[in-house]
Parts: structure tokens; sequence; C-alpha cells
């Protein structure tokens, strides 16, 4: 049976304690796929394999496809992409950055 999304919100704000520690956890929650990426990032192993368990590789794929400028390190990026079969090898897309318009 899968998760239940009480048990989601429950590893989310535990998670948010430890990993977006300047903001309380019923505030960090409110933006869950921050929480995520930020687990994605610098989480512990055992944190890690929690989150992929309640929130599975769907959803995982979601907070890549939505990161943020900043959110990830190369090193995230990369092991995400190849972990969850959205990138060949050596074929990783860029790390999310900002565009400015081209120069007239």
């Amino acid at each position: 049976m899968p998760p239940s999304e009480s048990e989601e919100l429950d590893l989310l704000k535990r998670l948010a304690a430890k990993y977006v520690w300047w903001k309380h956890p019923n505030e960090a929650v409110r933006y869950p796929q921050r929480v995520m990426a930020q687990v994605m990032t610098i989480g512990e192993y055992e944190d890690i394999q929690q989150l992929v368990k309640v929130a599975g590789n769907e959803r995982l794929k979601d907070v890549l496809r939505q990161a943020e400028i900043g959110q990830f390190s190369e090193q995230a990026w990369a092991y995400w992409h190849y972990r969850l079969g959205l990138a060949a090898f050596d074929s990783v897309p860029p790390l999310p950055s900002e565009r400015f318009p081209a120069p007239r």
C-alpha cells in the first residue's frame, strides 16, 4: 500500500527540521518541493531512502523538473538524473540558471 498523505507530511516535517533548519517545519512544508530538493542534495543516506520510499521516483523526477536556481549541487544534479533514469551517461542537462535576454 502506498504511503498516505499524512505519512508524507510527517516525513517532510521531520526532514524539514533537519535540512531546512532556518524555517519552522510547518512553514517549510508549504513548499514540499524545496524540502525534497534539499534532502536530495545534502541528505544522509537513511533520510534519502525514506524520502524515495514515501515520495516515489515520479515525485522526485518532478522535483528535478521544477528545480530552482541554486537548489542542487552539480554532483547531486547528475546523481539524481542518473538514479531516476532521466539522463544517459554524459548527457545530464545543465543545472537551472538565470537566463538573460540577448543584448540588442
